[in-house]
């Protein structure tokens, strides 16, 4: 292993993942205040200060394990939890909804900034290696996050989702009783190869092609 060639990349790579994985949690404590659960924002969680949601194993260890392992092909990680007390919203089952979607779209929405930044600094001629893969690697991030929080089982955004429009029933009974090893299930999915086959390449594949979308006007100005 090339240890000058993996720090460039943990340098190219630190403030993209930082940021896409702080900044989802302190907007969902905002969105959270906003219906009326005040509880990360009485806990000073409401911050754009990413030192305030790094956790030392999943915001940095393991992005940086698993970027090694998998040969830089995966990389995700998480923040501290944000507090979160559903009982305060006031329309909870509509409500919690937003909450659970402001990080996977905050996720879009940096994806495609770093994406009008890749634009912007190679209309402008900038052709410093450093930067444009930050830009990069921000949308490639911060994509793998949307599609990751979106997977439709909890503790992920788009389980909570999911019974959130669920009746109340068996079903929505077993997603409630799943939700402590929700993580480990994806995690086993992402060993056998199913689940990056069947979600997460997809989904990110789709997210592309609408960014692509996106940009199309700004590329036709710059050009």
């Amino acid at each position: 292993m090339d240890i000058s060639n993996l720090i460039q990349t943990v340098l190219v790579l630190a403030i993209p993942v930082i940021f896409g994985i702080t900044l989802p949690a302190a907007m969902r404590g905002r969105v959270a205040h906003r219906f009326g659960d005040s509880t990360a924002m009485m806990m000073g969680r409401v911050s754009l200060n990413p030192i305030k949601h790094i956790d030392p194993i999943g915001t940095l260890l393991i992005p940086a394990v698993l970027y090694i392992v998998s040969a830089g092909q995966f990389l995700f990680g998480y923040a501290k939890p944000v507090p979160f007390d559903p009982r305060n919203l006031r329309n909870p089952r509509r409500d919690i909804i937003w909450v659970s979607l402001t990080a996977p779209l905050t996720n879009f929405a940096m994806a495609a900034g770093w994406g009008l930044l890749f634009i912007l600094l190679r209309s402008a001629g900038v052709e410093e290696p450093f930067f444009l893969k930050m830009a990069q690697g921000g949308v490639q991030f911060n994509l793998v996050m949307w599609a990751l929080n979106l997977f439709p089982l909890p503790p992920f955004d788009g389980g909570r989702v999911l019974m959130a429009l669920l009746p109340s029933g068996p079903v929505q009974n077993f997603l409630f009783r799943i939700e402590p090893y929700g993580f480990f299930v994806v995690m086993g999915l992402m060993v056998a190869g199913i689940f990056s086959k069947f979600w997460l390449q997809p989904l990110v594949a789709f997210g592309a092609t609408v960014l692509g979308a996106l940009y199309t006007p700004f590329m036709l100005l710059l050009s």
